[in-house]
């Protein structure tokens, strides 16, 4: 598949894709940036917002679990890269390095989160 074809852009507010949508793809972030939020009717809460070389999309495209948040173009001609399952699987067998960065990745967002629910549950 050509590189062109599995790169998008959109505009500021536009929905890449939403919360319990399924879907098979990590996106990288090539230009502008990404809020990644949690959406209650009209209130967003946005958890974390991604810049250039940033991904997001990896716990679907690992388990094939439906998307746990909704990414929202932050920046005008914002541009992410889809990486489907089976190219994902590739760069994980084929290039230790990005494997070891989305496990290192993933192990950050785990830590920040559990600090949230911690800091939450406190009393």
């Amino acid at each position: 598949m050509a590189i062109e074809k599995c790169i998008n852009e959109f505009d500021v507010g536009e929905v890449i894709f939403e919360e319990g949508s399924t879907g098979r793809e990590l996106f990288v972030v090539l230009d502008g940036a990404v809020e990644i939020a949690k959406l209650n009717g009209a209130a967003k809460t946005v958890i974390v917002t991604l810049g250039k070389g940033e991904f997001f999309g990896e716990m679907a495209v690992i388990d094939g679990s439906s998307r746990s948040a909704t990414a929202i173009a932050a920046t005008p001609k914002t541009r992410v890269m889809r990486i489907n399952h089976a190219r994902f699987v590739y760069l994980v067998s084929q290039q230790p390095a990005f494997a070891l960065m989305v496990m290192d990745a993933l192990s950050k967002r785990l830590r920040a989160s559990n600090a949230v629910t911690f800091r939450a549950s406190s009393p």
